[in-house]
């Protein structure tokens, strides 16, 4: 009997009561659904003091997930989808999102379309999209002392979020830069539509091989955001005497000190999105922020 993944943000009534619906009808169908929470994906904030997660990015895929499952349904928002590319990602299990949450930038689907959706997961009628990751890492010496996979980005900023810091920045082969601000994100495609895009950075396409740095709000007329291939790894150094803040995927991260680094690199595993349909990324820009059209108070949904 195939088995079909469903993570669900225990955390939301609707979400929990949609999950019981779905798992009725897929059993029903002659399919076994193996249920998880979104919880396992939520790596969280490391202590300040001892923010040692030794284990690799792969440390959140369930133990009943396996490589063989031909998909997994998530029901939340879209950090509950965050959460899920962590349990998927490294088996290469695509993900179909099911929006129970508000803005639902990343759904494929919402309630109102469930059955139908429903119906093309029983039938195996979809494509797969994918998006890039990154391996966030943060290193003292060799020891490996945080590690997690993203979607989005990597925020790294001193706390209070106001107060300049320095940072050298290496990217692949070139030479190091210096950025004054008051801190720096680093995204992929995926990631230019949330913080980078509040950052003043560009929209990139999600089939764009690329990775952009964007300062937040830079003490110089030349610092802007930049975009460069995701074949070229990271490295960020605090110039700074302070401990900075890391945040992944607005959810995870930890502390990084003086005598720490920043590694970032494109994942080997990219995220897989279910498509029940063609993704016109143009028209999710315009339904979900307002893109190419009129100002609006809060964009419809699709």
């Amino acid at each position: 009997m195939p088995s079909v993944g469903l993570i669900v943000n225990d955390g939301k009534e609707v979400a929990v009561h949609t999950a019981l619906l779905i798992q009725q009808k897929l059993e029903k169908s002659g399919l076994h659904v193996v249920r998880v929470s979104s919880s396992g994906g939520m790596v969280g904030f490391a202590n300040p003091d001892q923010h040692m997660r030794t284990m690799g990015y792969n440390a959140c895929v369930p133990e009943e997930f396996d490589k063989t499952m031909p998909l997994a349904i998530v029901l939340g928002g879209d950090g509950t989808v965050l959460s899920a590319a962590r349990q998927t990602a490294p088996i290469q299990v695509p993900i179909l999102p099911i929006n129970t949450g508000h803005l639902g930038f990343l759904a494929e689907a919402y309630l109102a379309d469930l059955d139908k959706a429903l119906e093309q997961v029983i039938s195996m009628k979809w494509t797969v999209e994918q998006r890039t990751s990154l391996v966030v890492s943060v290193m003292r010496g060799d020891q490996r002392r945080w590690e997690a996979l993203s979607l989005n980005e990597m925020a790294l900023h001193r706390e209070p979020l106001t107060s300049m810091c320095h940072f050298e920045i290496s990217i692949g082969r070139h030479a190091p830069v210096d950025i004054s601000a008051d801190g720096v994100i680093l995204s992929t495609p995926t990631g230019s539509t949330a913080y980078a895009l509040s950052a003043g950075g560009p929209v990139i396409t999600p089939d764009c091989p690329v990775l952009q740095l964007t300062p937040i709000a830079p003490h110089s007329l030349a610092s802007r955001a930049l975009v460069f291939s995701d074949q070229e790894p990271v490295t960020i150094f605090p110039a700074t005497p302070e401990r900075l803040m890391m945040v992944v995927d607005g959810s995870a991260g930890c502390y990084v000190w003086p005598e720490d680094r920043v590694l970032i690199r494109s994942s080997d595993h990219p995220v897989k999105f279910v498509r029940l349909r063609d993704h016109e990324f143009f028209q999710v820009l315009g339904k979900k922020l307002g893109w190419g059209l009129p100002h609006i108070a809060k964009p419809d949904r699709l």
